[in-house]
């Protein structure tokens, strides 16, 4: 197994589970059930990690797929999105570290937190869906913005002529 392998292995658990925790917070959260709060925070814990594991495997992706005959730009734009991602989901991590202390201990604050890690792990999970997208794109180039559907539309048809004509 190479680096892109285990990139694309790892990548996508911190993804999956990011939604997954969502749903378990909220859940916990309207339910006032602390162990469904605290599973979650371990879910997002867990996926902090992997998604550092998916970094690490990141590099040597990036040289396999380099040497396939893709461009370095959309590699790029797929680690400085990855490398903001893993900034939000570390300090995800971090508030889901406190939060397991803070029901462990029935903090008074406990409640609060929950709510700011429930808001921090959704923006973790748009921010994995730009990341995600960004790197399916590297190789499956049919889902680019700019990709062709093979249909030839009118006006394409049309602005073909007139870039004939000119």
């Amino acid at each position: 197994m190479n680096q892109a392998h285990l990139h694309m292995v790892f990548n996508h658990f911190p993804i999956i589970g990011l939604f997954f925790g969502i749903g378990i917070l909220a859940y916990g959260i309207i339910k006032k059930q602390t162990i469904l709060v605290n599973t979650a925070y371990v879910m997002f814990i867990i996926c902090m990690i992997m998604a550092k594991a998916t970094m690490m495997t990141g590099e040597g992706a990036e040289e396999i797929v380099e040497e396939l005959g893709i461009t370095h730009d959309i590699i790029h734009e797929h680690e400085e999105m990855a490398e903001t991602f893993m900034k939000v989901l570390y300090g995800l991590g971090i508030l889901s570290i406190l939060g397991l202390v803070a029901n462990l201990k029935k903090h008074s604050k406990a409640a609060i937190v929950s709510y700011v890690v429930l808001v921090l792990a959704i923006g973790s999970a748009i921010l994995s869906k730009n990341v995600g997208t960004s790197g399916g794109e590297i190789r499956h180039t049919e889902i680019r913005e700019n990709a062709s559907n093979g249909n030839t539309s009118e006006a394409n048809i049309e602005e073909e002529l007139h870039n004939d004509d000119h």
